[in-house]
């Protein structure tokens, strides 16, 4: 039977290792971003993590083997928490690109009515011509832009690439509210 104290040291140490490799994966993202101010701060907190349970396996890992396992695990979640922390938080400037045989004009007058620049421009595809349409925007737009789109055209193609730097975003003025600020949203 596993001591009591194992497990309580191993528990802190999985969700300690959870926080510390979560804080890892936002912030390098962050710093391909170019983010670098907080990128700064989420690295003292990480390394900070980082050191006092490091600390706490190597200087226990003889008496308690059992130890890295939870490092460990601790650490494989992290990296997974990590990534959909930052997919919820959706930091960042894309390029949306959407190709579409019929629906370029509708599509492009619908976004701009939401006050969403869109360039058109028309291509040739394998089947004949296409509508492109190129929309910078930040990544959390997507949110509300991609169900909208795909309701005008469901058989839409789109690719999103990053952006890491612009000279100027224009921000759609009719942006939904969405998550937490829906709760003070006035009827």
């Amino acid at each position: 039977m596993l001591e009591q104290n194992i497990i309580i040291t191993g528990i802190f140490v999985f969700f300690a290792r959870i926080c510390d490799v979560s804080i890892g994966t936002v912030r390098t993202i962050l710093t391909v971003q170019g983010r670098t101010l907080i990128s700064f701060i989420l690295a003292i907190f990480e390394i900070s993590i980082w050191a006092l349970v490091a600390g706490t396996v190597l200087t226990q890992l003889n008496e308690k083997p059992l130890l890295i396992v939870f490092y460990a695990f601790g650490y494989a979640t992290g990296n997974v928490v990590g990534i959909l922390v930052e997919r919820k938080l959706a930091f960042g400037i894309i390029i949306l690109k959407l190709l579409t045989k019929n629906a370029g004009q509708e599509i492009a007058d619908y976004l701009r009515q939401k006050r969403q620049p869109v360039t058109v421009f028309i291509g040739e595809g394998m089947k004949g011509p296409v509508y492109e349409l190129y929309i910078a925007c930040r990544r959390r737009e997507l949110k509300w832009i991609l169900p909208e789109v795909k309701k005008m055209d469901e058989h839409i193609f789109y690719v999103i690439e990053q952006a890491r730097d612009m000279s100027s975003l224009l921000k759609p003025i009719a942006t939904p509210m969405g998550g937490w600020r829906n709760i003070f949203k006035r009827k």
